[in-house]
């Protein structure tokens, strides 16, 4: 009981080594140090969506291990199988090339959960953005050097009225519309990966997919300990410099910024954050910004949305809805680095 480890859990973006959200260091205990003695606990690691995904979780002679690995691994490439921009058999790959309009229940959920966000967030959300993120020299297949006097018909393939599910169809308004739904996707899986613990008796874990967190329980009283980058050129090193840890019980965190993705062009620094209101990559002073809801999907997306909007719009959401906590990082008029939390995170955060 008076060893402790420590576990960095390294993402690349989505499906790819493109990063679109900041990394994350995990503070798990190896050891469970202060976890109840009776309770032990066990681990899955592996390789998925292009990234790493980690599980620990509360462990019995009930459980069968072996099993449990084939059916998260079962679940993760249903997952690629359905909503990977990577893999071109996929259902939404099928639907961008239009090869196939037809979807499964993963994609509907994804479509539904998205289309939500898109409402509630103004536009700021939106999977339809694809087009713009290519043209920008982000995702499969970028350009290297925006055109901008495509900007206009790029910005017609855009807007999530735009595709209408209908029964198990969903229809583009114009076949060059491309989804993508990297910016929730991830995760999404974990909320399937915890609800599949769960339906199994397990009611401690935390789950892990390319740096989207989701836990169960409070890890036998010790907590579960989730450290948030501090988010600046050059940290490349998930936990070497960290700026806030949240003892995440029962809870999901997601972070999204943009200091780690993105390029240069003619000394302009240009974010892989794209507004699809105007097709730019956003400028503003927002760095990163860290979302703790109940599920991940929630916390995954409207991270993404708060790095569209801004430090102040994203502040205003966050207290708009009450299913939200946010932890802004931002830079002041003189560059100096500031943070703003929602009043509800506050006893959440713990001195490192």
């Amino acid at each position: 009981m008076t060893r402790r480890g420590l576990l960095r859990c390294q993402r690349r973006r989505g499906w790819s080594v493109n990063m679109k959200k900041t990394l994350i260091l995990f503070l798990v205990a190896l050891t469970f140090q202060g976890c109840n003695p009776k309770k032990e606990f066990a681990e899955i690691n592996g390789l998925t969506q292009g990234t790493t995904y980690h599980i620990v979780f509360e462990s019995s002679s009930q459980i069968d291990l072996s099993q449990i690995r084939t059916e998260v691994e079962k679940i993760l490439n249903e997952v690629d199988n359905s909503l990977s921009i990577y893999n071109d058999s996929s259902v939404i790959s099928l639907i961008n090339s239009n090869i196939s309009d037809k979807t499964d229940t993963l994609f509907r959920e994804m479509y539904r959960q998205s289309k939500e966000v898109w409402e509630m967030s103004s536009g700021a959300f939106d999977i339809t953005v694809g087009p713009l993120v290519k043209s920008w020299g982000f995702g499969p297949d970028a350009l290297q050097r925006f055109d901008e006097s495509k900007l206009d018909s790029l910005m017609a393939l855009v807007g999530m009225e735009k595709v209408v599910l209908e029964g198990d169809r969903i229809i583009k308004n114009d076949p060059d519309m491309y989804l993508d739904v990297n910016a929730i996707a991830q995760g999404y899986t974990v909320d399937l990966l915890v609800e599949f613990l769960s339906s199994r008796g397990v009611k401690e874990c935390l789950v892990e997919v390319g740096g989207e967190v989701r836990t169960s329980g409070d890890k036998g009283g010790a907590g579960w300990r989730v450290g948030v980058d501090k988010p600046v050129d050059g940290n490349n090193t998930p936990g070497a410099d960290l700026e806030a840890i949240v003892r995440l019980d029962g809870r999901s965190l997601a972070t999204s910024g943009n200091y780690r993705k993105f390029h240069i062009e003619n000394g302009v620094k240009y974010s892989h954050t794209i507004d699809p209101h105007t097709g730019y990559p956003v400028r503003h002073t927002l760095l990163s910004a860290t979302i703790i809801s109940r599920t991940c999907a929630t916390a995954d997306a409207w991270a993404t949305v708060c790095m569209v909007v801004g430090k102040d719009s994203a502040a205003a959401f966050i207290e708009q809805y009450d299913f939200l906590e946010g932890y802004l990082i931002y830079s002041d008029e003189e560059g100096n680095m500031k943070t703003w939390m929602s009043p509800g995170l506050n006893r959440l955060i713990e001195e490192q």
